[in-house]
């Protein structure tokens, strides 16, 4: 079990159940116990170990929401649903009016993945609760953890799909969660500022490709190497972006019916100029080789989140007490906190993993280092629960 250093008595007037600066000896982190849960998650899964798929609404993905509501009726959350399948487990506060101190996560997983990803969210939300239960600690704003439905795009093709239903919610939200690059060993918390967010196309060019030996060249209008030109643009135009947060992808060519590409950033303005730069070079490319672009289209152009400065402050607050090493860092993965962050102030907790894999059975964090997230996440929760 990992001992946590306790809140000085100058945080919120919050000192330990008897007001000692060190905090009572039952604010611990039960690591063994937090592990056992991620384990026995683990075990509903429609994929063998140490992989795991749990698709939206499956059988599995309905056991473990009822795993998911069992941990929160044992430690006395107030349980609820919504009609999506968001789930809710509530730490009424003294002041219960005020807006709720939210954490959270998800638990569907991708076919083949592993079992932190989006888990350690859930989980480790849960355990932080427990260890603030155990200390004796009681809050001012209520502190909600949310299970959210579907973050991945298993079912519908939809991702972050239970944030639709939660639009008239006020929360100080913190989702926890893995981080899926690899940092300097020292980097013990990652405090995220911003989150990418995506812009995908589709792409479709009409040709006529011919006899792949009797058509010469000269008559041939080939859509596979307009697409494939077109891939080359993407790259081309979000290097010349000149930031290194502009991302840009190809993650499905086929020869029917196209390209799919996909360009993220924080800067909502720089990433639509690039999105504009690849549209000009498919109308070049279709005349260049000769072919019809028969379809540009936009499929999502979501804009990107900024974490609230509160919330920073708060996490930053809580690793320097702790004397954890940390880095504000960027998110370029998709997280339903990125639209929480259109109705509510919002912030992320990253730590380390494995080789920095995520969506594979090989990722892992280790006991420290979920230790560490739980209790940046209880502090964290803590001085936002008393302001």
């Amino acid at each position: 079990m990992e001992e946590f250093a306790g809140f000085p008595a100058s945080d919120g007037g919050y000192g330990g159940r008897d007001g000692d600066r060190d905090g009572p000896s039952s604010f611990y982190v039960d690591s063994d116990g937090l592990q056992r849960q991620i384990d026995e998650l683990a075990s509903f899964s429609d994929s063998p170990a140490p992989s795991v798929t749990r698709v939206l609404y499956s059988d599995k993905d309905v056991q473990a929401r009822r795993y998911i509501k069992g941990i929160m009726n044992q430690i006395g959350l107030v349980i609820c649903e919504d009609a999506i399948g968001n789930i809710f487990g509530r730490w009424e506060g003294s002041e219960a009016g005020l807006g709720a101190v939210a954490t959270g996560s998800h638990v569907d997983a991708i076919p083949f993945s592993g079992k932190y990803d989006g888990v350690v969210g859930v989980l480790g939300a849960l355990e932080a609760i427990s260890m603030l239960k155990r200390s004796g600690f009681q809050p001012k704003r209520s502190l909600e953890v949310i299970m959210f439905t579907s973050e991945e795009p298993t079912r519908f093709g939809i991702s972050c799909l239970g944030r639709l239903s939660l639009t008239d919610h006020k929360f100080k939200l913190i989702i926890s969660n893995v981080i899926n690059s690899v940092w300097s060993n020292c980097i013990q918390i990652g405090i995220v500022t911003a989150i990418a967010a995506p812009a995908s196309i589709k792409v479709e060019f009409e040709g006529n490709g011919g006899h792949a030996g009797a058509v010469l060249m000269p008559a041939r209008n080939d859509a596979g190497l307009a697409a494939a030109e077109l891939a080359l643009a993407i790259e081309k135009h979000v290097l010349e972006s000149g930031s290194i947060d502009t991302v840009g992808t190809v993650g499905i060519l086929q020869l029917h019916p196209g390209g799919i590409p996909n360009v993220r950033d924080i800067d909502e303005k720089r990433r639509n100029n690039v999105i504009d730069k690849v549209h000009q070079s498919a109308i070049d490319i279709s005349k260049n080789c000769g072919v019809v672009l028969s379809e540009f289209k936009i499929i999502n152009q979501d804009p990107p989140a900024l974490s609230d400065k509160s919330v920073i402050t708060a996490m930053e607050f809580a690793a320097k007490q702790l004397n954890l090493e940390y880095k504000l860092m960027i998110s370029r993965a998709y997280h339903d906190s990125l639209f929480m962050a259109r109705i509510s102030p919002m912030g992320m907790i990253f730590i380390p993993c494995y080789k920095g894999y995520s969506h594979k059975p090989e990722e892992y964090a280790s006991p420290e280092d979920l230790a560490n997230d739980v209790k940046v996440l209880a502090m964290t929760m803590v001085r936002l629960s008393l302001q």
